[in-house]
């Protein structure tokens, strides 16, 4: 058993899907998608990594991940190499207009949060700030299970 009732698991499931669609439809500033965003947020945070790997990341198909590479690197935000140590392997790294673009991202929408945030009441926030543990362990486990 979950802890909590299948009423509660769906709050949690629409409230944590509403905040991601908000987040997104207040930072939208180009034609990424929210799929191409996230390829884009793993390598600027992994580095250089392989295709192979950065789809079991990202938890898409090989051709789906190759068709967002494709998509980055045709805007100038991520380039593809042949992997050093296996010249028949892949990799993908962030431009520096790509480094750029999930920096300029990440900062907005930290903004919009926090003004969100600040306009909750103390008692909110600090309920906000008690769940946080809960919340990092939820996204691992859910991360891991791919």
């Amino acid at each position: 058993m979950s802890g909590l009732d299948p009423d509660e698991l769906a709050r949690l499931r629409t409230d944590l899907a509403r905040i991601a669609r908000g987040l997104d439809r207040a930072t939208r500033g180009s034609d990424l998608t929210r799929s191409a965003l996230s390829v884009l947020g793993t390598v600027a945070v992994r580095g250089p990594i392989g295709m192979g790997e950065l789809a079991a990341v990202e938890g898409v198909n090989p051709t789906m991940l190759s068709r967002l590479a494709g998509k980055l690197e045709a805007a100038g935000l991520l380039v593809r190499d042949t992997d050093p140590d296996d010249g028949r392997a892949v990799r993908v790294a962030v431009t520096e207009a790509g480094a750029a673009e999930h920096r300029r991202r990440r900062e907005e929408r930290t903004r919009l949060l926090a003004a969100h945030v600040d306009a909750l009441t103390s008692d909110h926030t600090a309920r906000l700030r008690a769940a946080l543990p809960a919340l990092d362990a939820l996204a691992g486990a859910l991360r891991d299970a791919r």
